[in-house]
């Protein structure tokens, strides 16, 4: 549901080779988990006909997860911990934001309508 592009973009240079493709992978399929429960639908399944805008907001929350992580991991690659830490901000504010398009009724509305 995201791109390894997405995710490098967002975890910054600092982000360390050691978090590797194999746990890219297990964190992108813990968090479309998460939000298939979060917002009781399974987007996972319906990710082929589901709207390109509804992809996009997907994509967001999994990459910035994902990003998160990958940054957590292990900090040591940027300038300092201030740097690491407000990457992981930025992106938390993200997934809440486009977390809450998905669960709001009246987006959701709109989003089974498109």
């Amino acid at each position: 549901m995201t791109t390894e592009t997405d995710v490098t973009a967002k975890a910054g240079v600092g982000v360390s080779a050691s978090y590797t493709d194999a746990m890219k992978t297990a964190a992108a399929l813990r968090f479309e988990a998460e939000i298939n429960v979060t917002i009781r639908k399974n987007y996972s399944d319906d990710y082929a006909g589901l709207n390109a805008d509804v992809k996009h907001i997907i994509s967001e929350i999994v990459s910035s997860q994902i990003a998160k992580e990958a940054i957590a991991y292990d900090m040591s690659g940027y300038t300092n911990l201030r740097e690491a830490e407000n990457k992981i901000n930025m992106l938390d504010v993200s997934v809440k934001i486009n977390k809450s398009l998905l669960i709001d009724k009246e987006r959701q509305r709109f989003i089974n309508g498109a």
